[in-house]
């Protein structure tokens, strides 16, 4: 990527389109990759430059300093990003940061920011510093006339990370803008021309579908060229992006694996007049369906089968209504839709109720999004079992997956703490290598063996028992949970048990960084979502590290062994002491549909009631139900992304956009 504006009207880089050989290739070479090149860097030649330029900042004053910076610029701009360059625009950016924030980036902050400037996954344990070492390549890039796009997964870090950063950005004589919620197009254009850009990767996406669906079929560069000379109202004085340069992922993993099984769409709302009552009657006459013997359930796929004997029964039961309902294949559709809705999404796991409304709950970070629905019907199958208001089913206007707005941009970098489990899969769908940064200090994070009960009732009893203990000890403990239902639940019990203890789930996310800060105070017992305050420190109170810091304890393991990795990373920060356990039954999701048919021959051998199951056999069971779970998401990531490319040289032929 060249320094410097002049990147056309709209830069962007070309789909990249992999056959099938070519997928297995870069997956194997991503793999290879990773073992020879993903370790952690030296110390060595970079950081030597840093600290020669620094050597000579230390004297001067915050002005003479100031006057180094547009000699720097113009270098940067018309050199490109050259290792002495780099160098000294780290040195000065740490030496500002010592001196605005009280943070001196640490070489391995240095080491990191090198790594996402050069294009890279940084990953960066849990409590690292990141918010700090993502200035050191957005100010490196911004002053080489690079637009700077960091990505974050809330408003309250974009607000939080911009504000706290902005000395920083202001010492250099950058423009920092923010992306969130409800801001109007005209100051979404103003915060999209400045030169850094904190937004959520969801904001960014819909701007960017707007801008597609602004431009049309028109996108080449020279049209919007000419269009900009001798048209008054152009295209390109409307579109709020500048384009798609260079971006910098936070929670890289979440962004890009995680979320990247859901397309992003702008749709229109349809009538609902003649809906309501098609929704209404799919529901009752689901609800008059027999599991088994009328339809099966297949909850690893989220997807319901009808027996020959189902869609007999379907006919039976729509014959009274007429209508649409007499076409066999919308029937069985409809129906099958609301089965899924009655028996594969549950209210407080899945989705919340609030004021009427339907509202998405996300399963990796147990966040509400509020704007977000189901497709398909799907949404309004819920809205209808819930008894709350039709939506009306949305009419697609664009969409793109989060893999192909990222592959996109001329550079694509991140930071997370939990990534080389995925490192193969971002390598063959982003090109995205994956480099481990080392600690700054030594970890003293202790783990402790997995229990496996063999029902929920031994887990949770298990569970508060723990907790008594630990609270009576005077530790911190964060307790994580996999769903709403689960942490009001653990709740109850510990009310009943008489622990104080507070409750951190969609329904209080707007106190979600604060709960978390207090986290690691003694004897407070925090029951959390999978949400877990990522992005927010929690720091230890006086004595709490005496007694052994925060103690994570999981009541559930989750699809993925990254979330659990997340999670456990709440602990042992910066050097802190601090543990982790996860105690877990049969019961749990995970092993629903692979192992729960077998609890009772496990129960017969072993009969110890009360008691876990011997640690090799839980941790066997454990293996072998993530290993299933996310090769199943592995596999819809591809497919999703397989679609998506579909789909788009489908409206490609159609004249449309995306």
């Amino acid at each position: 990527m060249r320094p410097g504006i002049a990147l056309g009207p709209y830069p962007q880089r070309e789909d990249l389109r992999d056959g099938w050989l070519d997928r297995a290739a870069a997956g194997l070479g991503g793999f290879i990759r990773q073992r020879v090149y993903g370790r952690s860097p030296g110390r060595g030649e970079f950081i030597s430059l840093v600290d020669g330029e620094g050597q000579h900042l230390v004297a001067l004053t915050d002005k003479e300093i100031r006057e180094c910076v547009p000699d720097l610029r113009r270098r940067l701009y018309s050199e490109g990003l050259d290792e002495a360059l780099v160098a000294r625009s780290f040195a000065i950016i740490r030496e500002i940061s010592g001196r605005r924030l009280g943070m001196r980036p640490f070489d391995v902050q240095l080491l990191g920011g090198r790594v996402m400037l050069e294009g890279k996954i940084a990953e960066m344990e849990t409590g690292e510093g990141k918010t700090l070492t993502a200035t050191l390549p957005a100010c490196t890039a911004a002053l080489a006339g690079i637009p700077v796009h960091i990505v974050t997964v809330n408003d309250f870090l974009v607000m939080r990370d911009a504000a706290w950063m902005a000395p920083i950005y202001k010492f250099f004589g950058l423009s920092v803008g923010t992306i969130t919620e409800g801001m109007a197009p005209e100051a979404r254009r103003a915060a999209y021309a400045c030169d850094i850009t904190y937004g959520t990767n969801k904001q960014m996406v819909f701007d960017y579908l707007k801008d597609r669906l602004m431009l049309g079929r028109d996108t080449g560069h020279m049209r919007l060229q000419l269009e900009a000379l001798h048209a008054e109202h152009s295209h390109a004085s409307r579109l709020l992006l500048r384009g798609l340069c260079f971006v910098i992922v936070d929670e890289a993993d979440s962004v890009l694996i995680d979320e990247a099984r859901t397309p992003l769409i702008i749709s229109n709302v349809g009538d609902t007049s003649q809906e309501e009552q098609v929704y209404a009657e799919a529901v009752t006459m689901a609800r008059q369906m027999d599991t088994g013997s009328d339809f099966s359930i297949r909850p690893r796929e989220h997807d319901v089968e009808l027996t020959e004997r189902g869609r007999r029964r379907a006919t039976e039961l729509a014959e009274p209504y007429g209508g649409l309902w007499m076409g066999p294949r919308r029937r069985e559709e409809l129906i099958r839709r609301a089965l899924a809705a009655l028996y594969l999404y549950q209210r407080d796991k899945q989705y919340l109720v609030r004021n009427g409304k339907v509202q998405i709950v996300d399963e990796y970070t147990g966040r509400v999004m509020a704007d977000r629905s189901w497709e398909r019907g799907l949404h309004q199958m819920i809205e209808a079992k819930e008894g709350c208001a039709i939506t009306g089913q949305q009419e697609t206007l664009a969409r793109i997956s989060y893999q192909r707005f990222f592959r996109r941009y001329l550079r694509v970098a991140g930071m997370t703490g939990t990534v080389r489990e995925v490192a193969g899969e971002l390598w063959s769908v982003y090109r995205l290598p994956v480099v481990t940064i080392p600690t700054n200090r030594p970890v003293r994070r202790r783990g402790m063996p997995d229990e496996v009960y063999l029902t929920a009732e031994e887990k949770w009893a298990t569970v508060v028992d723990r907790l008594r203990r630990l609270q009576n000890e005077g530790r911190a403990v964060l307790v994580g949970t996999r769903s709403v239902a689960a942490s009001e639940h653990l709740s109850a019990l510990l009310s009943l048990a008489g622990l104080a203890h507070q409750v951190l789930n969609a329904r209080q996310d707007q106190e979600e960084a604060e709960v978390i800060a207090r986290a690691g105070e003694r004897g407070r017992i925090t029951v959390a979502t999978n949400m877990a305050g990522r992005g927010t420190d929690i720091r230890l109170a006086p004595g709490v590290a005496e007694l052994g810091g925060l103690h994570v304890l999981a009541t559930e393991r989750h699809d993925s062994r990254r979330i659990d990795r997340q999670l456990f990373g709440r602990c042992g920060r910066q050097g802190d002491p601090g543990s982790f356990q996860v105690v877990m039954s049969l019961d749990d999701e995970i092993f629903h549909d692979v192992f729960k048919p077998h609890a009772e021959r496990l129960r017969q051998l072993f009969p110890r009631v009360g008691e876990p199951l011997p640690g090799w056999l839980g941790k066997l069971l454990v293996d072998l139900a993530q290993g299933i779970a996310e090769r199943h998401h592995g596999r819809v990531r591809r497919e999703l992304l397989r679609v998506d490319d579909q789909l788009s040289d489908l409206l490609a032929f159609t004249g449309r956009s995306e």
